[in-house]
């Protein structure tokens, strides 16, 4: 795991799809640490192997209630918003917070779902002012209004979303994505940063 107190610092000052690092402030825990409260917290063993996870599992109860709300957003589209729909809308507004790492990992994402990797890319090359299709167009005006302070989005934004054909649950699935990524990137940006893809 790198260490803050060594590293050089030289994060990253580009939006990419390409899978990037991230090292916190603070220690996270060692996996030798964990408790089976830490372990059901985490809710999957793989996310031990990501500091981001190991240091919130100071808190563990925290933690889980975090990690089952996130899942829930994502993981469960048997109805309401397709899944590239909802990666969209987190990768939006982390472009919109400038959190280089959260936008690499929800663009990834969005770009496998969707089979549109160019499209995706044109979010993190021009920002929130990228245009590329009515629908991704109003999610990305949503992720925008939602997440400034104070928060300009209103219901303007919830019927350009409804003019794409989505139904109320889609219009949710992607209030809720956004909501937790503007959350969840003010955390990511004041526990750590980003660092530069493997051998990058």
């Amino acid at each position: 795991m790198t260490d803050i107190q060594t590293y050089d610092h030289q994060e990253p000052d580009v939006f990419t799809q390409d899978a990037l690092g991230w090292v916190p402030w603070l220690p996270p825990l060692e996996e030798a640490d964990l408790t089976p409260r830490h372990w059901e917290a985490l809710v999957q063993k793989s996310r031990s192997k990501m500091p981001y996870f190991m240091l919130l599992a100071r808190d563990p109860d925290i933690l889980e209630y975090r990690t089952r709300t996130d899942l829930d957003i994502f993981f469960n589209p048997d109805a309401g918003l397709p899944r590239a729909d909802r990666e969209m809308a987190a990768a939006a507004t982390s472009r919109f917070n400038g959190c280089i790492f959260c936008c690499s990992v929800h663009a990834r994402f969005a770009a496998h779902h969707s089979k549109r990797a160019e499209e995706v890319q044109k979010l993190l090359d021009e920002g929130v002012s990228a245009r590329i299709d009515p629908r991704w167009d109003a999610i990305i005006d949503a992720a925008t209004a939602l997440s400034a302070t104070p928060s300009t989005f209103g219901a303007e934004h919830v019927e350009r979303l409804r003019a794409t054909g989505m139904d109320d649950q889609s219009i949710a699935d992607a209030i809720y994505a956004i909501a937790f990524f503007n959350w969840a990137n003010r955390l990511m940006l004041a526990l750590g940063l980003p660092t530069p893809p493997a051998g990058g």
